[in-house]
């Protein structure tokens, strides 16, 4: 790699730190180019970005933001996720660890805090962003709904009451 190249790379993952609220990193070492390209894929469908990473050019990147407490993660053959998502990088490698062996998450960083597995674990199992968001709508409009059925209800009994009685008005003549 020229050093362009590598100054441009360092430059890049600095940026994309910076706009990211978690980073995981793992160990990759053991996974076909078929996995690996199956987890970039899942990773990406989810909002976040999966890189295989040089140690050193990382720990160049890694200076400077909310996620220089990681570098110490940074030994053997390790590869990075990470997206303004919170969840989503945490989620996707929580359950490729659990399909693949040779994919072990080590540790990782939540807007800024150095977190360890039992964290990572933790946030793979809260629900996203649209789903919450998904719950508070519900939980607003329920109120409404029942108000609204409610207030109906008095003149649909009403209405059935009318009926009924004009039905029984219809057969005595």
């Amino acid at each position: 790699m020229k050093r362009s190249d590598k100054n441009n790379f360092v430059q890049n993952l600095k940026e994309d730190l910076n706009n990211a609220s978690s980073v995981i990193v793992a160990h990759y070492s053991g996974l076909s180019v078929k996995e690996t390209d199956d987890l970039r894929k899942t990773m990406r469908d989810n909002g976040a970005k999966f890189k295989v990473t040089k140690n050193r050019l990382t720990k160049l990147a890694l200076a400077d933001t909310q996620y220089e407490s990681i570098t110490d993660l940074f030994n053997g053959p390790t590869a990075i996720a990470y997206s303004n998502d919170s969840i989503a990088p945490s989620r996707v490698a929580v359950d490729f660890e659990k399909k693949y062996k040779n994919f072990k998450i080590i540790g990782g960083s939540f807007e800024g805090e150095k977190i360890d597995q039992n964290k990572i674990n933790f946030l793979a199992t809260l629900p996203s962003l649209d789903g919450i968001r998904g719950k508070l709508i519900g939980l607003i409009s329920s109120p409404a709904q029942k108000i609204a059925s409610v207030l109906q209800e008095p003149g649909a009994q009403l209405a059935r009451l009318m009926t009924s009685r004009s039905e029984e008005l219809g057969k005595s003549n």
